[in-house]
């Protein structure tokens, strides 16, 4: 049995959902100048990312940043 996280943000997020709500926050493009990585600016596609960032972990990495930044700044506004 897992263990409660309170304090991860990513807790409980699959990486489908964070790829997509960024996608929804920031559009494709604004999300590929964030983040300069090929499967944001050609021809993107969630599956396309899903499966770069499954097996590139410095760009998962940066993805989730960007999501808890994201988040942050989100709960910030409200």
């Amino acid at each position: 049995m897992s263990k409660p996280q309170p304090k991860n943000p990513l807790h409980g997020k699959t990486l489908e959902h964070i790829v997509t709500s960024l996608v929804e926050h920031y559009g494709w493009h604004e999300l590929g100048m964030h983040i300069n990585i090929r499967c944001f600016n050609f021809d993107p596609s969630v599956k396309s990312s899903l499966k770069f960032l499954r097996k590139t972990p410095w760009a998962r990495k940066k993805v989730e940043d960007l999501f808890i930044a994201t988040q942050k700044n989100v709960d910030d506004d409200a």
